[in-house]
This record gives C-alpha cells, structure tokens and sequence, in this order.
C-alpha cells in the first residue's frame, strides 16, 4: 500500500511559478513510476507529466519546456516545478503512483493522492 500526499497548491498570477510536492509512504518508493495529473471544471483527468523509476520523464505537450518533474527517492517525494503559469493550468493536481514503468494512462497508476488546487489569475 502506497499513501500519497501533495502540497504547494495555490492562487497565483499568470506567469507566476509554483512548486507541488508529493510524499509517498512506503519502502519500495524507487521502484514506482510516479505521475502528475491535472483535473479542470467540467473537463476530464488529463496526464500532465510522469517520471519512470528510472528518471526518464514524459511530457504533455501544453506544459514542455515550462513544467518539470523530479523525484528524490531518499525522500520518497516526486516534485512538479510549474514556471509561465497560464490560467488554462488551473486545476486541482493529483500525484500518482504505479509499480513499474511510466506511462500516460491514468487508470493505469494504482495510487492516487487526494489533490491539490492550483488557481491561475489572468
């Protein structure tokens, strides 16, 4: 059992940055892929960005170059440094963990955190 906790949501100006952690309980953390995804009013989850146990990233398109992911496995925490906020990337956040490799599909991650707000002004 894997229980995930983000912080760092909040309410910024576009262009702003903003930096989410995810702290994950349990022993076996290096070996998890673990994911940011991103949920909007009246949208869908969507996968933002995953980082393999082995630290190879994935990116969705909308956030390359401005969004990155990194993990410390010492520390069992994944981190998503957001900079060039735009208000389209208001969304509650969710972190999320699987074992194995990284992918894109969020019913594929067998872990979830509870979410964290993040509200960009324009």
């Amino acid at each position: 059992q894997v229980q995930l906790v983000e912080s760092g949501g909040g309410l910024v100006q576009a262009g702003a940055s903003l930096r989410l952690s995810c702290v994950a309980s349990g022993r076996t953390f290096s070996r998890y892929a673990m994911g940011w995804f991103r949920q909007a009013p009246g949208k869908e989850r969507e996968f933002v960005v995953a980082i393999g146990w082995s630290g190879n990233t994935y990116y969705e398109d909308s956030v390359k170059g401005r969004f990155t992911i990194s993990r410390d496995n010492a520390k069992n925490a994944v981190y998503l440094q957001m900079n060039s906020l735009k208000p389209e990337d208001t969304a509650v956040y969710y972190c999320a963990a699987k074992y194995g490799s990284a992918v894109y599909k969020a019913p594929a991650y067998e872990y979830w955190g509870q979410g964290t707000q993040v509200t960009v002004s324009s």
